[in-house]
């Protein structure tokens, strides 16, 4: 999926203060960017307002040539839902349902749990967590329950991928794990991959780099994480 970011300003409070000022960007399908910039400079915003879970105060986002503010409700989350996958520092993940109904989720909000299934169940292999499938989450360490949540990102095949810090909460060995599969989607599967990251080594393995300053798109060349 292909995203433009025109002239993105968010603000929040009263009076209003911007935290993104007039940002333009464009991101192609199939590519592996990387947000980076130091705490409180907007990559978190931004993310929220490229992926839809968040409007912004003015400017549009355009995904794969249609305005977002056009859509529906109903639309956004089904697009939400089928062709995006979200990936944040902390799993999120429903802590009475075991590992594999966790993977499953967005395939039941559109019944589709049965075809998917199959897709499920290699994901656990493929992540090295067959034999935890039938895990609640609270019985899985750090590193398997952000590998769940990756799967079940990808679980719907989507198109496009945000992650937030994936990576903050887990060791160097789970750390490279979680890029691992990231950059495998990437690559084998065309998905669209946006990441904010502090870890220097992680920017590096995108294939471009986005870095913002006090909410505004740095020049190249200004790429400190």
């Amino acid at each position: 999926m292909k995203i433009e970011g025109k002239g993105l300003i968010k603000a929040f409070g009263d009076p209003p203060q911007e935290v993104l000022h007039g940002i333009d960007l464009l991101i192609d399908r199939g590519e592996f960017v990387a947000l980076t910039g130091k705490s409180g400079s907007g990559k978190s915003t931004l993310l929220y307002l490229l992926s839809t879970l968040d409007s912004p105060t003015q400017g549009s986002v355009i995904l794969d040539g249609v305005d977002a503010s056009t859509l529906s409700a109903h639309a956004v989350h089904a697009l939400r839902n089928q062709k995006m996958g979200f990936v944040f520092q902390f799993h999120y993940l429903l802590p009475d349902l075991t590992a594999l109904e966790n993977i499953l989720l967005p395939a039941m909000k559109t019944q589709q749990e049965s075809l998917r299934r199959p897709r499920a169940v290699e994901f656990l292999k493929e992540f090295g967590l067959s034999d935890k499938a039938h895990r609640l989450p609270g019985q899985l360490s750090g590193g398997e329950q952000q590998r769940v949540a990756i799967a079940r990102a990808l679980i719907m095949n989507p198109s496009l991928i945000f992650a937030d810090e994936p990576t903050g909460n887990l060791d160097s060995q789970n750390g490279e794990i979680v890029m691992n599969l990231l950059k495998k989607m990437n690559r084998e599967e065309g998905a669209t991959m946006v990441l904010i990251t502090h870890d220097e080594d992680f920017a590096r393995e995108a294939k471009r780099r986005i870095h913002l300053v006090d909410g505004r798109v740095a020049p190249k060349g200004a790429t400190q994480a």
